[in-house]
This record gives C-alpha cells, sequence and structure tokens, in this order.
C-alpha cells in the first residue's frame, strides 16, 4: 500500500514588521529546505505589534503563508471586523460567539488529502473574554466532522496563555487529531514530541521577528513599562531576525503524525532607513 506525507509547516507569531521582513527574506527557502507542503502562521500580531489589518492579512498570501489564525488580538484593528468574513484563509477561535464574524475552521486539500484546520483559544487568563469552554468546543467539531463521514484530519492551533491548558488538551485529543500546536507566548518551547497514538504536540512555536527581542519588542522599552507601570507604547525591534515554528509531517493515510521538528531559523532583517519605531 503506497504511504502518502504530507509536510505542514507551523509558524510562530509574526510580529510587526520585523517578522514581516524575516518572512520575505526567509520563508520560500524554509519551504523548500523542509519540502513543506502547506504553512499555517500566526497572524494576529503583524500590524505594528498589535493586530493584523486587511492588507497585511493579504500580504502574507503573497509570502506563501496558505492560512492564518488569531485570538485575542485579531480584531485590534477594525478593518478586519468587516473583512474577515470575506477572508476565507482567515481562521478566529471557533470557540468565540456565533456572533462574531468569521470561522474558527476551514476545510482544505493537502496532496491528495483533506484535512480541517481547527482555532481555539483557552479559557485562562483571558478575564476580558467570555467566551466557550475549549474543551467542549472542540468535542462538538470532532463529533460533526465524525458524523459527516468525510475522513477529514483534524489539527489544532491551540492559543492559550497556560502551559497547563495546552498540556491538558495534549491529552484530551490524543490520538483524536493528527496535531495540537500551541501559541501565544511568542516563546518557542523544546517539549515538541508524536505521542504514541500519533499526535504532534508542542505547548509555544514562538514568534517570526526579531530573535535579539523581548517578545518580539525593543527591551529597553519593555523595561521602562514593567519600572514605570505607565502604558508606554512598545516598539519594534530588528535585532537577528527568526523564523521559529514546526514542521510536521503526517500520513494521509491513517490521520497519525509520523514526525515534528522544531525549526529556529535566523535571517536578515534590516530596519528601514529614517524609522521611528
Amino acid at each position: 500500500m503506497l504511504t502518502l506525507m504530507v509536510r505542514i509547516l507551523f509558524l510562530g507569531e509574526i510580529t510587526g514588521r520585523p517578522g514581516i521582513a524575516a518572512l520575505k527574506n526567509g520563508l520560500a527557502e524554509l519551504r523548500t529546505e523542509y519540502s513543506i507542503d502547506y504553512t499555517i502562521a500566526n497572524g494576529e500580531g503583524m500590524t505594528n505589534g498589535f493586530g493584523i489589518g486587511k492588507a497585511h492579512s493579504l500580504q502574507l498570501s503573497k509570502l506563501g503563508v496558505d492560512t492564518v489564525t488569531g485570538a485575542e488580538k485579531l480584531f485590534y484593528k477594525l478593518d478586519m471586523v468587516d473583512f474577515i468574513p470575506k477572508a476565507g484563509f482567515i481562521l478566529r477561535p471557533a470557540n468565540y460567539p456565533p456572533q462574531c464574524p468569521g470561522r474558527g475552521f476551514r476545510h482544505v486539500t493537502i496532496g491528495d488529502g483533506r484535512f480541517v484546520i481547527i482555532n481555539l483559544q483557552g479559557n485562562s487568563n483571558f478575564p476580558r473574554q467570555n467566551i466557550q469552554n475549549a474543551f467542549f468546543a472542540i468535542d462538538g467539531i470532532l463529533k460533526k466532522i465524525s458524523e459527516s463521514g468525510s475522513n477529514e484530519i483534524p489539527i489544532v492551533i491551540f492559543h492559550a496563555e497556560t502551559t497547563a491548558e495546552k498540556k491538558t488538551m495534549k491529552f484530551y485529543l490524543d490520538g483524536r487529531v493528527a496535531a495540537v500546536i500551541g501559541t501565544h507566548s511568542k516563546v518557542i518551547t523544546a517539549d515538541e514530541d508524536v505521542t504514541g497514538k500519533g499526535t504532534a504536540y508542542i505547548t509555544d512555536i514562538g514568534r517570526v521577528g526579531s530573535f535579539l527581542s523581548a517578545g518580539g519588542f525593543d527591551p529597553e522599552t519593555e523595561i521602562q513599562k514593567l519600572k514605570s507601570q505607565l502604558p508606554v507604547r512598545s516598539r519594534e525591534c530588528w535585532n537577528d531576525g527568526v523564523i521559529e515554528g514546526v514542521a510536521v509531517t503526517i500520513d494521509e493515510s491513517t490521520g497519525r503524525a509520523e514526525d515534528i521538528t522544531r525549526i529556529v531559523k535566523h535571517v536578515t532583517i534590516k530596519e528601514p532607513a529614517g524609522n521611528q519605531g
């Protein structure tokens, strides 16, 4: 029996213009190096580090990103509210209220296989949001997929604050989905693995932008914010470009993950002349 494998690249949060520059200078090479069939990225920090605008989301498609995910910062730019219903490639969390524009999962073909990409947001430490429990939400989605008889392979992006909640989701979905990929902290973790039941997992896939930074931002500004407790605006950082994420290999015939590779690729980024941050 012929075994068909696909490789999916999951990219960390794209942080501001340095993140865009890193993608321009490194994503095409990265896709070739790892024989990538499909790319998923967290884009909610693409526009100045806070939110994502319509123009930037369209730019991601041109750069080679196939699906864009976001969570609590997704609607910081008002034009996204009107644009997201028309943009099937952008996913808000599936456990947001039904009245929220956009969708939380999409059906895609990768290689010869059918996949469902599902975006969820955790419930811990997001005090300003009242959303459905992520565990109940994923149960409902997976039930619908099973009842449809489509044999689609589910992939979950889990945007959550705490490591404990992400780890718990890993065990909850073990063997039920091909991958549980964590986002939000913008710091890549070293706990990537494939379970015995064929689910690839990592707690956080980090960021795309500046490596020598505080979450993609200028360290001195972030230090002053924490010392003064004043609402100082964060500034983009252009030190040492990096693309972080994972490449996951999935067997189309079984729906099981076979491999997960952590990626930290340093690339050249250059601050624009006359940039004021």
